[in-house]
């Protein structure tokens, strides 16, 4: 249930998926009920990759943000973060929505793993050529 306060966004990536409410507020964010920080721990740099499309459109301390997220790794996390933080932006000020899409935000990146096929060690990797 959506208010004019409030707007929740999906964002996906690998088998990550990232669901986040966006409220007015003064820059507080929360990760799966942690401190952004505390739940990233990965270097501070790859923790502000989270935080681009907040600051490409100058509204980094403009809103409260939460997120949960579950699914996949690291890398796979962080961009649906970004994926479902940029939609929400557009959704609360449409007049972002040119600026985030230029970046490649807006873009769902569909890359996914490929699966292993039967008869081969991996996706596509055979067995090896035993002369004799």
């Amino acid at each position: 249930m959506q208010t004019k306060n409030e707007v929740w966004t999906v964002g996906r990536r690998k088998t990550s998926i990232a669901r986040v409410k966006l409220m007015d507020g003064t820059g507080k964010i929360t990760i799966n009920k942690k401190d952004m920080f505390d739940y990233l721990k990965v270097p501070e740099n790859r923790a502000k990759e989270i935080l681009k499309p907040l600051q490409l459109v100058n509204q980094a301390d403009k809103y409260d943000i939460k997120i949960n997220v579950k699914g996949g790794g690291f890398t796979g996390q962080i961009g649906a973060i970004k994926h479902a933080l940029s939609r929400a932006l557009c959704e609360k000020a449409p007049d972002t929505r040119s600026p985030l899409k230029k970046e490649g935000f807006l873009t769902r990146d569909s890359r996914m793993v490929e699966r292993k096929k039967y008869g081969l060690h991996k996706a596509r990797r055979g067995t090896q050529f035993s002369k004799r």
